[in-house]
């Protein structure tokens, strides 16, 4: 089912943007005795912009560019390169599960993103995607919009109207109905892979959707061990250069297997691991919700600390393994525990640790039932604390249910740049002064979405 206008920018080295249907209006503002700007460039950048949501340019001069968009796709895959034909292959295996969806508030578009298909329940289907669809994109982005109509376009073009199921605040995930379809295939996201550390350096794929033309996207990277800019902790980080409209799209491993669902930064993707994302679905269809214990604690993988961090601990314990803590918050379960900055957890309920991510997954096997808010949840952890007599201690957490913690998961917003401008906010790449100064918008052509056999209403 073809769609209207299928254009999709793509990023290219240096931050410039190509597109196969470029709006451009030139100008020469620069020189006296120039023409007035045509009355009708405020009346049309009006009707292309606002319905999706996209603010005005406050003064138009030659060189303004829309930056953050939407419709920015992923860097293309040309020619017989090696990599870029396997990472093609992957994307195409599960071409069949990835959407896009957009959320509207009225007439007026407000977040779009992709989605997976998880879940085939007759006669619906369950797509994963990210919270962020459903989110305010002011202030810290913490505020959840209601009434919005959910739309999602198939891999046909098709759009369909989706409900929302679930979403959970703290990890950004979000859960929506759509009704099913045979063009659809569910994809098998329990063939998934435990996040450990031997998996430093493995080879990935982010794959995703834009909503507009209904463009499957990929690009390859790597996965790196670290920390990532974002408050989740149970986030992992990768090398993969995705743009906004990725945001919920899938991670895949070299040999197909799933990874996770990723999130947007600049410098790479970070994801949230199938194995956390599994928990929270089973908690959806337990206890209606993610039940969150809140501990106090902010942890990193022993192995992926800084080499001064690692010494400290290597002088007294030179084998040891598990998780570093980085921050203990004042009058917390972990602060009354004893528990302090600096030590090792290698164990929870004899256990063994060995990354921060199977503490993560071990803290959501902990609610057996449906708990209330501020109820304490004991467990017991074993310590190693550098520079004292060198035994492991035993301390007890008593977890307590947090119902209102949340995460802040703020998305670049999109804003226009101008000649003058150094940089933007969000430390994007320069823009220059053009010699030959010009207005350059994204592919905003086919604004009202139409396609063939839609169902919309």
């Amino acid at each position: 089912m073809p769609i209207k206008s299928q254009g999709c920018a793509h990023t290219e080295e240096g931050g410039g943007v190509s597109t196969s249907k470029k709006t451009s209006l030139q100008s020469n503002s620069d020189r006296e005795d120039s023409p007035p700007l045509s009355d009708d460039l405020p009346r049309i950048l009006r009707k292309r912009l606002l319905p999706r949501g996209y603010p005005l340019p406050s003064k138009f001069a030659g060189g303004i560019r829309l930056v953050n968009t939407f419709e920015l796709c992923f860097g293309k895959l040309d020619g017989y390169n090696e990599e870029h034909t396997s990472i093609k292959l992957l994307a195409l295996s599960v071409c069949r599960s990835i959407v896009s969806l957009a959320s509207f508030k009225g007439r007026i578009r407000q977040f779009t993103c992709t989605g997976t298909i998880i879940e085939h329940t007759p006669p619906s289907m369950r797509t994963l995607t990210s919270a962020s669809l459903i989110r305010s994109s002011e202030e810290d982005g913490s505020k959840i919009l209601d009434k919005l109509k959910i739309k999602v376009r198939l891999p046909s073009g098709k759009l369909v109207i989706g409900t929302l199921w679930k979403y959970d605040s703290y990890y950004n995930i979000a859960v929506v109905n759509i009704k099913a379809s045979p063009e659809l295939r569910e994809a098998c996201i329990h063939n998934q892979v435990p996040a450990n550390v031997k998996l430093s350096q493995s080879k990935l794929v982010a794959i995703g959707r834009a909503f507009e033309s209904g463009e499957l996207m990929a690009t390859g990277g790597t996965l790196l061990h670290g920390t990532t800019k974002f408050d989740c902790q149970q986030l992992m980080a990768s090398t993969c250069k995705i743009t906004k409209a990725g945001i919920g799209g899938l991670i895949v491993g070299s040999d197909g297997k799933f990874m996770g669902m990723s999130f947007y930064y600049k410098d790479g993707a970070p994801f949230l691991p199938f194995s956390i994302l599994q928990k929270c679905l089973k908690h959806f269809n337990k206890f209606g919700r993610v039940v969150q214990l809140s501990l106090g604690l902010r942890i990193g993988s022993l192995q992926a600390e800084k080499l001064h961090v690692r010494e400290q601990v290597h002088d007294s314990f030179p084998n040891a393994h598990g998780i570093y803590v980085q921050m203990v918050s004042d009058k917390s379960p972990a602060a009354d525990s004893g528990i302090k900055v600096g030590d090792v957890i290698t164990k929870i309920d004899k256990l063994e640790l060995f990354n921060a991510q199977e503490f993560h997954e071990l803290i959501l096997d902990k609610p057996k039932r449906i708990l209330r808010h501020g109820e304490g949840m004991p467990f017991t952890v074993c310590v190693l604390r550098p520079n004292s007599n060198g035994r492991e201690f035993p301390a007890t957490i008593n977890a307590v249910i947090d119902s209102n913690e949340q995460n802040s998961w703020l998305v670049p917003k999109t804003k226009w740049l101008y000649p003058d401008d150094i940089r933007d906010a969000d430390k994007m790449p320069l823009v220059r002064k053009r010699f030959k100064p010009d207005y350059t918008f994204p592919p905003l052509d086919g604004m009202d979405l139409h396609t063939e056999d839609s169902d919309e209403e």
